[in-house]
């Protein structure tokens, strides 16, 4: 789900990393693997438990950002009749790590990848999640391979889901897939995505499923100073998270059928969650007409405008709650769906930095095969979901403070000066307290007025404080 990401390309100054230093120990995050973790690594590295099925004349090719070198997933879209055939391989996690040994008790403690903007904390040692695991071009890998038939309107025929071993021809980056879509130079493999995620964007319209376009705020390091700038998702990104959709809602679909599971679940947004967003609308002068809904006006949003950018990231506010729901011998949850995907669904898709979706894939497998699900899985179930908390709440943590430090780092020196901003959030209660969002630099901090405070509108703040960011009216 939609989340605010951090990056920095450059080498940090020396306060700043210490910061983030400084937050990783408070956090108790081991930025370190015990030595008999990595030789277990090595060791697994060297000799994976390598699939019968051969899928390597398969041309697969990957998406990702430039500089991501632990790639879980690569797809092949072709033609299949009038409709189309979709393989989506995920990197076999299980293929290297040992129930119960140094390797998987480490990925427990984990739980999942931690993203700071000056280090990675990584799920598994690089030598699997960086190399022998992940799906880099030119190389066989072990991987749980989907495949997903889809008819002309991009509804799923047929499922099938095995181990195979696969090789992808080529690591694409989001701008440049998207230039060769625009310039009709991609070829079908690759100009199929953007007629496949259009197809199913429509449907995730018809059934009512939200995908938020959110900017993504970047720190980049220019001339030894930082800039902090918003991020538009392309097209492209949004095509491709809609193969990961695809392939969770299958996964979803294939463990209920089963009997037993685990799904990420989302309970619908109460009304008043609603209610309060509309205020906000109006008050960012976005129109919102009470026959549209919620769903029909966030695709209606170009996050490329201020204000309506900040909108979206408002409604972030009713994507919280999301959770793992484990079921097992037939027993279904009250809960079965994912309120923004509209439909079932689960993780399966990013087994190299997030623990949960080892654990689905060997129930998709089994489930495929009608075979039970193997007695490791079962044992570590019921336990699944508190630990994939901790670790979200682990996670967001460390995004909320690596942001207010990153964000301290670039304003210490600005106290005092006059910025333009737009007032995005006032308290209901304390209608002189809100949040103001600042066109440049692209920073969102805490305001704080002698008078209530003009929601929706453009407003010349003044930095007070850079520690924790604050302002107050010019």
């Amino acid at each position: 789900m939609p989340r605010r990401h951090i990056h920095v390309t450059g080498a940090p100054e020396a306060p700043l990393r210490a910061a983030l230093t400084e937050l990783r120990n408070e956090l108790g995050v081991p930025e370190g693997f015990p030595p008999e973790v990595l030789a277990e690594a090595e060791h697994r590295a060297k000799a994976p438990a390598l699939p019968s099925h051969d899928a390597t004349d398969i041309p697969f090719l990957t998406i990702d950002p430039p500089t991501s070198t632990d790639l879980d997933q690569a797809m092949h879209l072709s033609r299949q009749g009038t409709g189309y055939r979709v393989r989506y391989a995920i990197a076999d996690v299980a293929a290297f790590v040992v129930p119960s040994a140094a390797l998987d008790r480490e990925a427990h403690r984990r739980v999942n990848t931690l993203y700071f903007p000056d280090l990675r904390i990584p799920l598994h040692p690089e030598s699997l999640s960086e190399g022998a695991a992940s799906l880099l071009p030119g190389q066989d890998r072990p991987a749980v391979l989907w495949t997903i038939d889809l008819d002309a309107d991009g509804r799923t025929l047929a499922v099938d889901v095995r181990r195979a071993l696969v090789r992808s021809r080529v690591k694409l980056d989001y701008a440049g897939v998207q230039k060769e879509i625009d310039d009709a130079t991609a070829e079908e493999p690759l100009a199929l995505l953007k007629e496949v995620g259009q197809l199913r964007e429509r449907l995730e319209v018809e059934r009512g499923g939200i995908s938020l376009s959110v900017p993504e705020q970047e720190i980049v390091e220019r001339d030894h100073t930082y800039e902090l700038a918003y991020r538009a998702p392309l097209p492209a990104d949004g095509w491709n998270s809609q193969i990961s959709l695809l392939t969770g809602m299958a996964a979803a679909d294939l463990m209920l059928t089963h009997g037993t599971g685990v799904l990420r679940t989302l309970p619908a947004a109460p009304d008043g969650a609603v209610g309060r967003l509309r205020h906000t609308a109006h008050a960012l002068h976005i129109d919102w007409p009470h026959h549209v809904s919620y769903a029909e006006l966030v695709r209606s949003l170009d996050p490329h405008r201020p204000h309506q950018a900040a909108f979206l990231q408002e409604c972030t506010t009713l994507l919280r709650g999301a959770g793992y729901t484990v079921f097992r011998d037939g027993d279904l949850p009250d809960i079965t769906t994912h309120s923004a995907v509209a439909a079932p669904y689960a993780h399966c898709t990013a087994p190299l930095r997030r623990l949960a979706d080892r654990y689905t894939a060997e129930i998709c497998l089994a489930a495929m095969a009608g075979e039970p699900v193997p007695a490791w899985v079962e044992a570590a179930l019921d336990a699944l979901p508190a630990r994939m908390a901790d670790g979200t709440r682990r996670a967001g943590t460390a995004e909320r403070e690596c942001l207010d430090i990153v964000e301290a780092a670039l304003l210490r020196d600005r106290v005092g000066e006059v910025f333009d901003g737009t007032v995005v959030e006032v308290e209901e209660r304390r209608p002189t307290v809100g949040t103001v969002q600042l066109e440049s630099p692209a920073v969102i901090g805490r305001i704080e007025s002698t008078e209530p405070l003009p929601l929706g509108e453009r407003l010349r703040v003044r930095l007070t404080q850079a520690a924790k960011v604050r302002f107050a009216p010019a």
